[in-house]
């Protein structure tokens, strides 16, 4: 009886903390919110405080005067981009290196190893260089380039974990009747990788280059063609900050992970324990 008592205390406990844990990491986003309802003298005058007056104008004025929408429609394109190659590309490698031993094989599974290694920011200049040399710099498909390639050894590593967990026997059966390779791939592999595939597209694609900065900061120096984490300096200047109209643009920046995140939760976990423990 006393022992039971000390593990519903001790599990009271750890869910208190983990209770904490949770509110540390959802009050920003609050904050944020209803901080982007204020006007800039209410929220100068407080910053914790709840709006006196909702209002909308930030968000309306973060579309009108910032070009908001163009920011918008260049992170969707980049990252709906690069999300399709790489998931496509990363199912295909890692199938490969998962069901055949062919020559080479090691030599490839260790430069995607090496790749986790590196540095991002360590490719920034070299990156700069290549790009103006081959003229790719400030065009559409210029940050789809990094994006992808920097994505894919994680990708391919957490695919291929993924795939090995999978039995081959409904493979072997498929080729039997008569399946060919590809649709054999894409119509009965493919479907049972949709959670880590889920992962991968969420995690380590959508969210990381949705809010990417350094490579947007040196590829792209035109207007059109700029994302949302750089539109969001255009309301700091040297002497002044639009916070409530800032606060606007950021909740519209984080507004689509948060609802991909809140429909696609129970694949995303799935993917993870199926790569990461499994494999």
């Amino acid at each position: 009886m006393l022992h039971k008592k000390k593990r519903k205390l001790g599990a009271i406990i750890i869910n208190f903390i983990m209770i904490l844990f949770s509110i540390t990491c959802i009050f920003p986003i609050i904050w944020m919110i209803y901080s982007s309802l204020k006007t800039s003298p209410e929220f100068n005058r407080s910053i914790i405080s709840l709006p006196e007056k909702p209002m909308l104008k930030n968000y309306i004025d973060a579309f009108r005067i910032s070009h908001m929408g163009t920011y918008y429609q260049n992170s969707v394109f980049n990252a709906v981009v690069s999300l399709v190659i790489a998931v496509f590309f990363s199912f295909v490698i890692a199938y490969f290196l998962s069901r055949f031993d062919f020559k080479g094989r090691k030599v490839i599974s260790f430069c995607i190893l090496l790749g986790m290694l590196i540095p991002v920011h360590a490719l920034l200049v070299p990156m700069f260089i290549q790009f103006k040399n081959l003229g790719l710099f400030d065009q559409r498909f210029t940050l789809v380039i990094p994006y992808v390639a920097v994505a894919m050894p994680f990708s391919v590593f957490l695919t291929e974990g993924y795939l090995n967990s999978i039995p081959i026997d409904m493979e072997e059966a498929a080729v039997l009747d008569g399946s060919g390779f590809i649709r054999m791939l894409f119509t009965i592999v493919m479907p049972l990788c949709t959670p880590v595939l889920t992962t991968v597209a969420i995690l380590q694609l959508f969210t990381k280059w949705w809010n990417e900065f350094p490579f947007a900061l040196i590829l792209v120096s035109s207007e059109r063609y700029k994302t949302i984490p750089l539109g969001l300096m255009n309301f700091s200047s040297q002497y002044s900050t639009n916070y409530p109209m800032k606060m606007a643009a950021m909740v519209l920046a984080i507004l689509p992970i948060i609802l991909i995140y809140i429909c696609l939760n129970k694949k995303i976990i799935e993917g993870m324990i199926g790569g990461a423990i499994k494999g």
